[in-house]
């Protein structure tokens, strides 16, 4: 999958919500999320491991019985990811994540359906932005692109195009990177 940058729409960048800010690359806008925090309050956001210069988002996570630490890249649409641990997945069959807050151990799997047609996946990753009235739902199933923002201040229409925006695929990661030279 190219890189295609997509317009953030002006209701959206008029209003965002607070945890998620728009930074300039070039000429582009991007959203970044800045601030989630899990059900206890705890920010998931670090700033020892960064993703184009930006702090990323820090889960503890199980795959396949193996526990690890899981590092998200900040930037909305980017599926960047760096594992603490190399996770043993099964030839042809589905993964699913399981996600704790690394502070508490919470878990932050929630039962929602991806948004993504074609994906069976009924579980999500849900991270809480600031004051716990938005956020951010992320499919379980390992290698789905599927993600989601809550909003509750803005027009579900305008809520889906920013959720929808994806900007790369397995082995498409170096044409994001130009971007950030």
């Amino acid at each position: 999958m190219k890189l295609r940058i997509r317009n953030i729409p002006a209701e959206f960048s008029k209003a965002i919500p607070k945890g998620l800010r728009l930074i300039k690359k070039g000429k582009d806008d991007f959203l970044l999320v800045e601030s989630v925090f899990c059900p206890n309050g705890h920010n998931l956001i670090v700033d020892s491991v960064r993703f184009h210069g930006e702090f990323a988002i820090k889960l503890k996570v199980r795959i396949n019985n193996e526990e690890g630490l899981l590092f998200i890249d900040p930037f909305w649409g980017s599926h960047a990811k760096l594992f603490s641990f190399i996770p043993r997945l099964e030839e042809n069959k589905s993964t699913y994540v399981e996600a704790f807050c690394p502070y508490c151990d919470v878990s932050i799997i929630k039962h929602f359906a991806c948004p993504n047609s074609g994906c069976d996946s009924h579980s999500s990753i849900v991270m809480l932005l600031p004051e716990s009235k938005n956020q951010i739902r992320v499919c379980a199933k390992l290698g789905c692109p599927g993600h989601k923002l809550k909003i509750k201040d803005l027009p579900p229409a305008v809520v889906n195009t920013v959720s929808n925006i994806n900007f790369f695929g397995v082995g498409a990661y170096d044409d994001f990177e130009d971007l950030f030279r």
